[in-house]
């Protein structure tokens, strides 16, 4: 069926002021001023209170930590004795408590307006082997693109890492599901609603053979890579001690520094990595709220888009942000790159657009991020009625500096998944009940 998004109050399109036409999971129309649609619909949804956003991107997160938001455990901590302090009891997790997470963080995201989002998962305790078949079973019940990036930690306490031993797997384990995941799930057509990635935790956490090895399946299957790089300045200095060179030039040795990469944080590179970077199509993912939450700096978004270097965003671990929701992390980019640059160097538009176009640049898909013709039909509509937009005169804009929390509707690939404030198909006072009842194994 045709459906006509029909005069939204308003929406981030070029010519697109009376609405848009969905039709099989595309976008098949825009429809400008004193214009109808082209073809006759056979259904109309009135945008008329609504501002109409591409669906959001989630670049980067951590979705198992859904369950240990604000542990007395860690809070407070710098970032590695904090690590050192949540390892062991993320260490609990099993298959139950993680499908759990999982649709929580889901439900989190799809109701602020996200409509594909990136899992980094690399916590595989025993009896947790199938995590990746967890996070791709839930993500399409609920219907949300994901790209789901089979992580790793590959470096022990007892060889000098930061991770227990009973969360850290052999190279060769590692690489093996690996290949299983992107057999079994990894599809990179256009409109797939499921991608895997391979995402060792950083070059620091693995073994060299890790970071080539999954260098080598991602050329071989099509797929993207992930890590997190150059968050703390502390991480340079280690890489400099333990390997003679720092974090980029160890992402050049293994072979990750090419298009297919995309890394979470992105904070402390100097000019000439930047350019580097830019040069080889590396894409970043700014995650502003995890690090004002540990104070490692400020990912320097302007001069990376400036290089040529893809933006995205993205919410990180909720055990770090404590949150899952895309449109409180747009708010908090731009309010950090002022503070940062200066109040004229980002606008709210520049944070949409890391948070739409340059996230999904970022897990390498031209199909979604836009509103336009031909595109996904992935959409976040907003209601303009709540007290705080009483007054703002650019609705788009008044998205992120007023700020806006939660979307009325949502559609991925054709389909209502959010309806009136509410996520279709699940029962969410059930789920708050269950998930705050697996939340007692980590206390």
């Amino acid at each position: 069926m045709r459906t006509w998004i029909k005069d939204p109050l308003a929406i981030l399109a070029p010519e697109a002021e009376r609405g848009i036409v969905v039709e099989g999971g595309e976008i098949v129309e825009c429809v400008p001023r004193g214009r109808s649609p082209s073809t006759p619909c056979g259904a109309t949804f009135d945008a008329s209170r609504h501002v109409v956003l591409p669906g959001l991107v989630n670049a980067h997160h951590h979705f198992y930590q859904t369950l240990t938001r604000a542990h007395p455990a860690g809070e407070g901590l710098d970032l590695i004795p904090w690590l050192v302090a949540m390892d062991p009891i993320w260490g609990r997790m099993t298959g139950d408590s993680l499908r759990l997470a999982v649709r929580m963080a889901l439900v989190e995201l799809l109701l602020s307006g996200c409509t594909t989002a990136a899992d980094h998962h690399n916590l595989f305790p025993p009896g947790l082997e199938d995590a990746i078949d967890i996070e791709v079973e839930e993500a399409s019940a609920l219907g949300l693109r994901v790209t789901v990036t089979r992580g790793s930690l590959g470096i022990s306490q007892k060889d000098g890492g930061l991770q227990p031993d009973s969360i850290v797997q052999s190279a060769d384990t590692i690489l093996m599901d690996s290949e299983r995941v992107l057999a079994r799930y990894h599809d990179p057509a256009p409109g797939a609603m499921v991608r895997v990635g391979l995402a060792p935790c950083s070059p620091l956490a693995v073994p060299q053979a890790v970071m080539s090895g999954s260098a080598e399946l991602a050329e071989r299957y099509d797929a993207r890579l992930h890590c997190h790089l150059c968050q703390s300045p502390e991480e340079d200095e280690y890489a400099v001690q333990a390997f003679g060179m720092r974090s980029v030039d160890l992402l050049e040795a293994a072979g990750w520094l090419g298009p297919r990469t995309w890394v979470a944080h992105g904070i402390h590179f100097n000019a000439d990595e930047i350019g580097r970077l830019g040069r080889a199509g590396v894409g970043v993912c700014h995650l502003p709220a995890a690090d004002m939450a540990f104070g490692v700096g400020v990912c320097p978004a302007p001069d990376l888009e400036a290089a040529g270097i893809a933006v995205g965003l993205g919410v990180d671990g909720s055990a770090s942000n404590e949150s899952s929701n895309m449109m409180e992390a747009a708010r908090h980019a731009l309010m950090l790159q002022r503070l940062r640059a200066g109040h004229t160097a980002v606008n709210a538009y520049d944070a949409l657009r890391w948070a739409t176009e340059g996230g999904a640049r970022c897990l390498g898909r031209d199909d979604v991020g836009r509103i336009a013709a031909g595109m996904q039909a992935d959409l976040a509509l907003y209601r303009f009625d709540a007290p705080r937009f009483s007054g703002a005169h650019d609705p788009v804009a008044a998205l992120v500096l007023c700020g806006a929390h939660r979307a009325d509707r949502v559609m991925v690939a054709g389909r209502w998944r959010v309806i009136d404030g509410r996520p279709e198909g699940v029962d969410l006072e059930a789920l708050i009940a269950k998930h705050k009842a697996a939340a007692r194994a980590f206390a």
